[in-house]
């Protein structure tokens, strides 16, 4: 079992490093589709990818409930790491969640497992933070949507395979809804609630 002095180091440099990653997220918010480079360095435990980690610094805090997929829950090394660097509580109901961490996305749970938000505060939603095998192979889906000038092709591998067709939901739910955000090694790309699927997948 690891112990505390034994878990991976967060950000080197904790204020820097965090406001260069949540300009890169919010980059990558804003051009659906795009690939954009975390830059900052960060230790990260066995199963959860360089972007990953940096994000949770970032954006996760004591406030903020996270649920972990069977993989990323395989051993205690991730709560223990997200507890140490961030306070974030780690739950079982994923439906509380602000955020789901999943490491193996093709046994992504139903979308109806998660928050969608109210109408009052669709922000109370949980953003779901895939690990895919790549975000520059794989099959080619051309998405539209705010933030895309026409349309954008994003070529990736992505699991599940059904991915987009199951975020059309966010159509109906609108301006409750799922965002995700892909995440391949130091890449990550965004699909929020409002980008849409034109043809692929």
């Amino acid at each position: 079992m690891t112990s505390v002095a034994e878990l991976p180091a967060g950000f080197a440099d904790k204020v820097l490093s965090a406001q260069s990653t949540f300009r890169t997220v919010m980059d990558a918010m804003a051009r659906p589709g795009s690939i954009q480079r975390i830059a900052s360095a960060a230790g990260a435990p066995g199963g959860m990818m360089r972007g990953t980690a940096a994000i949770a610094l970032t954006l996760f805090d004591h406030d903020t409930p996270v649920w972990l997929d069977g993989r990323m829950s395989a051993t205690a090394d991730v709560a223990k790491w997200l507890k140490f660097h961030t306070s974030a509580p780690v739950v079982a109901d994923s439906s509380i969640a602000g955020f789901a961490l999943v490491g193996d996305p093709q046994n992504l749970p139903s979308l109806d497992r998660f928050a969608f938000g109210s109408n009052e505060y669709p922000d109370r939603s949980t953003t779901l933070i895939l690990q895919v095998e790549s975000l520059t192979d794989g099959s080619v889906v051309e998405l539209q949507g705010p933030g895309i000038d026409g349309t954008t092709a994003l070529r990736a591998l992505i699991q599940p395979r059904d991915l987009f067709e199951r975020v059309t939901i966010n159509a109906v739910l609108f301006p409750r809804g799922i965002d995700v955000v892909l995440v391949h090694d130091d890449a990550v790309v965004a699909i929020p609630r409002t980008t849409r699927l034109m043809r692929g997948g």
